[in-house]
């Protein structure tokens, strides 16, 4: 029995040359994705996670991608794109955040989906055709038949999204990233969506990667939680553990940002002090020390650390702790390894 992660992602790095330098946009990144599971992807814009993700499924153009990144045990770092253009929406496939500039605008979405799937199965026009109308009617579009014959702006931004879904889906692929999918979607909308991801999920098996910087989704549809800033993984729990007793200060600040139902109106907004790093010239010590409540209030040679030496990441030694649990936090610290008695 084969007990290998659907996804392995081991010292990932992306870096870009631009006429300022080299930007390192993901930095040693390391996460595995089971069959089934939902690993959730957080951070602001610019930490890096929608480079992650069209990294494994090799749509960078211009970039140099160095690590291991395998699916179901085949390593897809250094494959020609003839070899990865088979495996995209075959075995893999992503769902973008904008599906109105995803979805072409001169064919119908019925024709998208057939054509998705004719490339693959090489299926005549009329089986096609039937795939197209079924997914439409698996993802809940009303009239699927009818539908199908429409074009991408006949379609609300909901359905437009949903016609995604349904193209992503058409060929059963393994594995399922979406990145942003619930972006200027009005919030009931947004809970649909959510949950006819976590149903085809537990339908068809899959392995999903949701890509967000909206805790509330991430609470709603992961089982575990990828922290990212400045290109850097800087905590991985369970989601539960992650809501209950954030590790590192950057969680934590991302948690306290939210607004709760008990503060008053004129409450203001709590937002995390300081801007995002610069991935030119990177810090020689903690990406995040700069922003760090926890840093300001430490010793001289506390912030003399975090502000000379990067921070792995290590077992938490928290009040939830699990096997999962890292942070890369100088004064979270590894957990205590337990004598044992001779």
């Amino acid at each position: 029995m084969n007990d290998a992660p659907l996804l392995e992602v081991r010292d990932l790095s992306v870096t870009f040359t631009t006429p300022r330098g080299t930007v390192r946009a993901v930095d040693s990144l390391d996460f595995t994705v089971e069959a089934g599971r939902t690993l959730g992807i957080v951070g602001e814009s610019g930490s890096g996670k929608s480079v992650t993700s069209l990294a494994v499924m090799g749509l960078h153009r211009g970039a140099e991608v160095a690590g291991s990144i395998a699916l179901a045990g085949q390593e897809l770092t250094g494959l020609s794109e003839k070899r990865l253009s088979k495996l995209r929406g075959r075995r893999m496939a992503m769902i973008f955040q904008d599906p109105l500039s995803s979805l072409h605008p001169y064919y119908t979405v019925g024709e998208q989906i057939a054509e998705h799937f004719r490339v693959h199965f090489r299926a005549g026009r009329s089986a096609a055709r039937k795939r197209a109308v079924d997914m439409l009617g698996e993802v809940g579009i009303p009239e699927p038949a009818r539908r199908a014959g429409e074009y991408p702006h006949q379609f609300s931004g909901g359905m437009r999204q949903r016609a995604m879904i349904a193209m992503a889906l058409a060929c059963e692929p393994e594995l399922l990233i979406a990145d942003e999918p619930t972006t200027a979607l009005d919030v009931t909308v947004q809970a649909q969506i959510l949950e006819l991801i976590a149903r085809l999920q537990q339908e068809h098996g899959l392995g999903v990667v949701m890509i967000t910087h909206d805790l509330g989704v991430v609470a709603r549809v992961a089982h575990e939680v990828l922290v990212m800033y400045g290109g850097r993984a800087v905590e991985r729990a369970p989601v539960d553990d992650l809501f209950a007793d954030p590790a590192h200060p950057y969680t934590r600040g991302l948690l306290d940002s939210l607004p709760r139902l008990d503060d008053p109106d004129d409450a203001p907004l709590r937002a995390i002090p300081g801007s995002p790093p610069s991935l030119l010239v990177p810090d020689p010590g903690c990406a995040f020390a700069p922003r760090c409540r926890r840093a300001a209030a430490g010793t001289h040679t506390e912030r003399a650390l975090c502000a000379t030496r990067r921070p792995e990441l290590a077992p938490y030694a928290g009040p939830y702790v699990g096997p999962s649990r890292t942070s890369a936090c100088h004064h979270s610290g590894p957990a205590p390894v337990p004598e044992v008695s001779r």
